[in-house]
């Protein structure tokens, strides 16, 4: 049987760590699709999405909700805060949203539970002056206990009896850990059985076999975005460790976090910005030092400050070597490049094009602490580009440092981003459509 040209299954990841812009991409992609499915992570990711002059934020919804063609799926890789996700659900509503129908999670979704949050907040603060960084919100113990073989599940939770034999069984081992370790009183059964029976009725309804309604779009050939959340070197096990997130951020994670095969994937494009970015700690070669930072647009004017977190985002220059190595992690053969109007007033430009002494990128952060980049500098443009929608009308000097990043990166720009709304946006390629 021959197969069709057409790209009908696209995975949206980001290339750095996190906080590139997958959200916007999503957003302008799921007009043209049908399905929009996340696939890992909770609700310590978030994206910012500008529609119709209307600021949504979004932590665990896939952000295609927004249009009213799409259906949306949290996958079993996932992991869901019910509180927060009955709250971002709530702020839809007074938005005039409409998600009925359209939103399904995985019954394989493990759940985050009081004493998630308490054993991730005790563990940073022990950790001192190592401290990941987390958000604080149970993420990671969460997926701890899903390998421990000791989580609950969705699956669990509209159930109440059995969420309530569960529960029993694993507050036992969580007050030890609580009073041993931390010393910190027990939690009490019936408070949180009864806080999360009631979060089980109402998510009930949105509980659904969401493996089956992707494999039958699949099959199909419906159009399907597949979300990632958080970014390539927050991987859990090829990020920058052990400053990573809990989940496989890398489009591998896709397929085991949706229980999809890898037919279903035929794009994927990585998000990355026009320089680059982290939150919390942990080693960033091209940070930028602080008279250099003193040339970018402040914290606020360069939206650099986290939608989950709230935190200012460390800022740094374009690291091409680490974007060449997160693209080979993840297969990827087109970029989204994101934020190229924060660079309008710069009077120079630099891109790291590799380390010294370093051939390949290191995997051990202590080595990582200590690179030294390579640097390439392109001269600014000096002109705003928030206003253009066409690629030949960029400034010349803009024009150059994009195609040295296709070059330096070895992959084709088709997205590029001037701003946050849907309409500051430059095609050069429409992705879903012949290729």
């Amino acid at each position: 049987m021959s197969k069709s040209s057409e790209a009908t299954g696209i995975a949206v990841l980001g290339m750095q760590w996190g906080d590139e812009g997958k959200g916007k991409i999503i957003d302008l992609l799921s007009k043209e699709a049908r399905h929009i499915a996340r696939a890992q992570g909770g609700n310590n990711a978030g994206h910012t999405i500008i529609a119709e002059g209307k600021e949504f934020k979004f932590h665990l919804v896939p952000s295609g909700i927004l249009y009213p063609h799409t259906k949306c799926y949290i996958g079993g890789g996932a992991v869901l805060d019910p509180s927060s996700f009955l709250e971002e659900l709530g702020g839809l509503k007074k938005s005039a949203v409409s998600f009925e129908k359209r939103l399904f999670l995985s019954h394989y979704a493990h759940v985050v539970l009081p004493y998630h949050r308490l054993i991730d907040q005790f563990m940073e603060k022990e950790r001192g002056a190592g401290a990941v960084g987390t958000t604080g919100r149970g993420i990671g113990p969460c997926y701890a206990d899903k390998v421990a073989r000791i989580g609950v599940r969705v699956a669990d939770l509209i159930h109440p009896e059995s969420f309530k034999s569960k529960l029993e069984a694993v507050l036992k081992i969580k007050n030890q850990q609580l009073q041993k370790l931390y010393g910190h009183s027990p939690l009490e059964f019936s408070p949180i059985y009864r806080e999360y029976v009631e979060y089980g009725e109402r998510l009930k309804p949105f509980a659904a076999p969401v493996e089956e309604f992707l494999y039958q779009a699949g099959r199909k050939r419906e159009r399907t975005l597949f979300e990632g959340a958080q970014g390539a070197l927050l991987d859990i096990t090829f990020g920058t460790y052990p400053f990573v997130t809990s989940s496989c951020t890398l489009s591998g994670g896709v397929l085991s976090g949706l229980g999809i095969g890898p037919s279903q994937i035929q794009r994927v494009v990585g998000v990355a910005k026009a320089y680059s970015t982290r939150v919390g700690n942990g080693p960033f070669p091209t940070e930028l030092k602080s008279e250099e930072l003193a040339l970018f647009p402040d914290h606020t004017a360069s939206r650099e400050i986290g939608t989950t977190t709230g935190r200012k985002r460390r800022m740094g220059w374009f690291d091409a070597f680490l974007l060449r190595h997160t693209a080979h992690l993840n297969g990827v053969d087109a970029l989204a490049l994101m934020k190229l109007d924060i660079l309008d007033g710069l009077d120079e430009i630099k891109i790291c094009t590799g380390y010294k002494r370093t051939p390949t990128f290191p995997a051990s952060d202590e080595e990582l602490k200590k690179v030294e980049p390579i640097y390439e500098s392109h001269p600014g443009w000096k002109e705003a580009t928030g206003h253009i929608r066409v690629y030949d009308d960029l400034p010349s000097k803009a024009k150059a440092y994009l195609r040295r990043i296709e070059e330096a990166c070895e992959i084709p720009i088709a997205i590029i981003s001037v701003g946050p709304e849907r309409e500051k946006t430059i095609w050069l390629d429409p992705l879903f459509t012949d290729y």
